[in-house]
Formats: C-alpha cells, structure tokens, sequence
C-alpha cells in the first residue's frame, strides 16, 4: 500500500551508489520524487557501502518492487521490460538465497505476459527455469514454475499437455500450502474435464483446506463454483450451507440457481440460467461441464415423473421434459432403466411406461456406499493431518537414554540418597 514512486526514487538512488548506468535504466521508469515531510527520512548508503556492489539479493528485489508498482499502475509494456531485464540477471545467478525471491519474480513475470495476452511467448522461458529448477532443488522455483505452466496451458484448453506435465512432474512436498492450493486445483480442473469427477472433487476439496482461512477470498470462490458443477456431474446436490457464506453468497448465486434446476429435473429452468447467466460460466471456465449436466438434468427429470406416476404415455413425458417427439422419450427412458437410475419397464406397443413398485432402500448397497464414503472422507482427513504434523528428527532420539539405564541410574540415585541419609544420622550423638 505504501509503495509508490517517491519511496521507490529514494530506495533506487540510495542503494545503486556504485551503479549508475543500472540506477538510471530504472529511474527512467519513475516520476521525479517529490519530497513531503510527512514521509519518513530515508538514509542512502556512504562511506565505503556506497563503493561496495550492491548485493545480488537486494538488486533483485529492489527490481521486483519496481516491477510490481508499474504493473500495479497497468503499465504493463514498461513492466514487461523491466522483468526481461530482471529475468535475465537470474538466469546468470545461482545462490540459494536468491530462491524465495525468484520464484516471486517468476510469478510476476507470467503474470505480466498474461496482462498483455502473450502467455505462449513466456512459455519456453518457464519450461528451461523449470528444468534448472528442478536440478537445483529449489523447491519454492519448482512448485512457482510448475503452477505457472498449468495455468499456461488451461488458458489456452491445452488440457492434454497439461495432464502430461502433471504426469512427467513430481511436486515438491516442501511448498508452501499456497502453492499446493494452486496445484490441486489445476489437477482439478484438468481431472474434470477428463471426465474423472471423483478424482476432481477430492483434489478439490484438498485445495480448500490447503488455501488460507481467512483471506484469499477469491480463490475460494473460484474452487467452490467448480467444486459445485462437479458435485452436480456425480449425481450430487451441493451443501445448501456453502451458498449462504456471506463471503460467497453473492458469487454463487449463478450456481445455485443452477443447482435448484438441476434438482428439480426442470430442463426450462436449466436452459434458462444457462441464456441469463451463460457468459458469467464462460468467464469462469465451467461453461463446457455445465453443457454436460443438461443429461443430468433430463435423468432427475425421468426419476421424478418416474416416482410420482406409476404408468405414464411417452408422449406426455416428452412434453413435461420439452423433447421432440416420444421417440426421444423413449430412448431417453430406456438409457435410464438401463443405467439404474429408474426401475420401470416400457410398453412400445402402447406407448407408455409402467413403474416398478419401490423397493426398500436399505436392501440395496446405497446406504453401504454412503457410509464408505464419509469412512473414506475421515480417513483422508487423519492421513492429511498426520502428514501436516510436525516431528522431532531422528537424531533427537539419539541422546536419549533406554529404559534400562533409566532404571539403573534410578536406582544409583536411591542408593546415594540412602547414604546420604545415615551420613546424616551418624552425624547426631
């Protein structure tokens, strides 16, 4: 908040003491300083500092501050020239130092790129970083870099590239839980579109609780819509509590609609939140799964009449789902006797079909399945909680005594407080 260009002039001209042709490439980015004595007094470097070079870590992040406050000011191609430059005097580098501020650098720098719609340009770049990365052991450049090549490729639906990536790539197990979030989420999207919908549910749900609790509100809202189409594509009604969270309330309301039509089986509805709020899903990236829920729909819709008549001519359930003609609703109602989700029989003679009676839910493996997956859900939570754990090395043990000489020196203790206590007693007449 308080960065701007008058304190960045002073930190420029107070550090680049012996550097002038670096100091004036990026004074030439700034606005003359104008002083104000509310501001407080900056020092510069004297003596022999203002002699000495400057060190690579703080050249870098002096650097980065100027990179940030120009795209911050949506200055994007001045920024764009200042990151090259500093991209540049990275890739000379290698001190571990450096790493935590690189893998900011990186950052910023694909996100310039994405500003000015040149994200296949920097590509190459992040690819040669990731390899160098990785063959350094910089966990914070690695997990950084691969982040940023998956949101490469899903900006552009390179979805078949980027499950190949996440294949060919280890994550680094030392990132930070902001980095994982990030990854996960990736993964789920790219296990979304793959059609693998419990894969991306779980990955999903992981990028929640490895995201921050009470900030990053926006990242939130976004795994929150897909986790919701997602739910939808498994035959699942979302948590009616996750729409009311004050904080995604208002962002969600998009999808609840969508859920209530895709509840209900009301194929009106659905097409009709999907003409009102259609670019709202395209600017999100959940346009192309919420196309594959209009099945869904058609099937709660068949399961539904299926429940309420017991005997029903195809033609009026061609009208109650909007299809052309009976023979879509035959068709329809045949793949939905054949895939479980009704138990009838059709009559093509007469034009009707005939429901099942109900039979007792808790004969069948559903109630099995339901208690399997909170089981499962439990166990994933005390797996990820173990792993979040944090131990003592293995060498803490090593000076630690055994059982046996805590007994022997247990019982040397004794036997020197008893002699202890007849010194004390030969010591009265």
């Amino acid at each position: 908040r308080r960065l701007n260009s008058n304190v960045l002039h002073k930190a420029i001209n107070g550090f680049f003491t012996s550097n002038s042709t670096m100091r004036d490439f990026l004074l030439s980015f700034l606005e003359e300083s104008m002083d104000t004595e509310a501001e407080l007094q900056f020092r510069p470097r004297t003596g022999k500092a203002a002699s000495a070079p400057l060190l690579p870590e703080v050249e870098t992040y002096l650097q980065l501050l100027l990179v940030i406050y120009l795209m911050n000011s949506k200055r994007y191609p001045e920024a764009q020239k200042v990151s090259d430059d500093l991209m540049q005097k990275i890739s000379s580098q290698n001190r571990r130092a450096l790493d935590l501020v690189v893998a900011k650098c990186y950052y910023y720098h694909s996100r310039i790129y994405e500003f000015l719609n040149k994200l296949d340009v920097v590509r190459s770049f992040l690819h040669a970083r990731l390899r160098t990365a990785t063959l350094r052991h910089d966990a914070d450049g690695q997990a950084t870099l691969l982040n940023l090549l998956l949101r490469n490729y899903l900006h552009y639906n390179l979805h078949d590239q980027a499950e190949k990536l996440v294949s060919k790539s280890v994550f680094p197990e030392q990132a930070n839980n902001n980095e994982w979030a990030r990854y996960l989420y990736y993964t789920g999207r790219i296990k979304a579109i793959q059609l693998e919908y419990s894969e991306a549910r779980r990955t999903m749900t992981n990028a929640l609780r490895k995201a921050p609790q009470h900030t990053a509100v926006g990242f939130k809202q976004t795994v929150h819509k897909l986790l919701i189409v997602v739910e939808l594509l498994l035959g699942e009604i979302p948590d009616r509590l996750q729409f009311r969270q004050p904080s995604l309330k208002r962002s969600l309301m998009p999808y609840f609609l969508l859920t209530q039509a895709v509840r209900t089986g009301n194929l009106a509805k659905f097409n009709q939140v999907l003409d009102q709020f259609g670019h709202k899903f395209q600017a999100d990236g959940t346009y192309t799964l919420i196309i594959r829920l209009r099945h869904n729909v058609i099937k709660t819709g068949v399961r539904m009449i299926s429940l309420s008549y017991s005997r029903i001519s195809l033609a009026d359930i061609a009208q109650k789902l909007q299809l052309d003609s009976p023979e879509d609703a035959e068709f329809i109602v045949a793949k939905a006797i054949r895939d479980g989700v009704i138990e009838a029989s059709i009559n093509h003679e007469k034009g009707y079909v005939q429901s099942k009676e109900m039979i007792d839910i808790y004969s069948t493996r559903e109630p099995q399945l339901a208690f399997h997956q909170r089981i499962s859900f439990c166990l994933d939570i005390h797996n990820m909680s173990v792993k979040a754990m944090r131990f003592p090395p293995k060498s803490y043990n090593k000076d630690l005594e055994s059982a046996e000489e805590r007994r022997e020196r247990e019982q040397q203790d004794l036997e020197f407080a008893k002699e202890m206590a007849e010194d004390d007693d030969d010591g009265f007449p």
